[in-house]
């Protein structure tokens, strides 16, 4: 087993999808193109400093993470994982359907559901659980890097059953636009973000599809390989 290249399943809106477009020039990149665009007319006038602030979103691209990247697992192929993916989005079920925003989380900003949504929460568990068998045993130095003293009981628990502790009843659903911002600097790009958000007029978005990112090595950009959609 190797570190690289990792592998995830997000949910990104699709390739046309102006969700897509909005995150993509935001952030400076299209994972579905692996091509680097263009920030939006006059952002960097407002904020000089954004490709800096976009520079941790831009490397995993546009997406809500349903399973966290991973290494493949001694003897998996991303053949094999294409076809797991695949047969998950041929089972019948529930398409989450949410109510977008932009807000603040953990210190960063974000699209994310107005209300927690339980069908929502059961997609990103079932894949958690049914993707599992990718992943490789979770080691020491992983495990320290998430730094488990500063996790509360049930997600270092989740860590070491999951290989991440944000998974289950301590999953949020987030489509990230910036990393983490200062207090005094969050108000004014979350305003900013808001206003170009609005513009999209979104009242509702489905969580309709998985896609399969990955990361070829350390300095690679995440890259979309596949996409399925979900069976109702």
């Amino acid at each position: 087993m190797t570190d690289f290249p990792r592998y995830a399943i997000y949910f990104a809106a699709g390739a046309d999808n102006a969700l897509s477009r909005f995150g993509a020039v935001l952030l400076g990149y299209d994972a579905y193109t692996g091509d680097e665009v263009s920030f939006p007319q006059g952002i960097l006038h407002f904020v000089p400093d954004w490709r800096d602030i976009t520079a941790d979103p831009r490397k995993y691209g546009f997406h809500g993470t349903l399973k966290a990247p991973m290494a493949l697992a001694s003897g998996k192929t991303e053949a094999e994982f294409k076809a797991a993916c695949a047969t998950f989005a041929s089972k019948p079920r529930s398409i989450p359907v949410i109510r977008p925003v932009v807000d603040a989380i953990s210190g960063f900003i974000a699209v994310i559901p107005a209300e927690p949504v339980d069908a929502l929460r059961q997609l990103a568990a079932d894949c958690v659980r049914d993707f599992d068998s990718f992943r490789p045993p979770l080691t020491a130095e992983d495990r320290a890097r998430r730094k488990p003293e500063k996790l509360s009981e049930r997600q270092r628990d989740y860590l070491d059953r999951w290989g991440y502790p944000y998974v289950m009843e301590e999953f949020r659903f987030h489509m990230t636009l910036t990393g983490r911002l200062d207090a005094e600097r969050r108000g004014p790009i979350l305003e900013m973000l808001r206003a170009r958000f609005s513009t999209l007029k979104l009242a509702t978005l489905s969580i309709d599809r998985v896609t399969l990112f990955t990361q070829d090595d350390a300095q690679a950009r995440f890259r979309i390989v596949g996409e399925w959609r979900l069976a109702r």
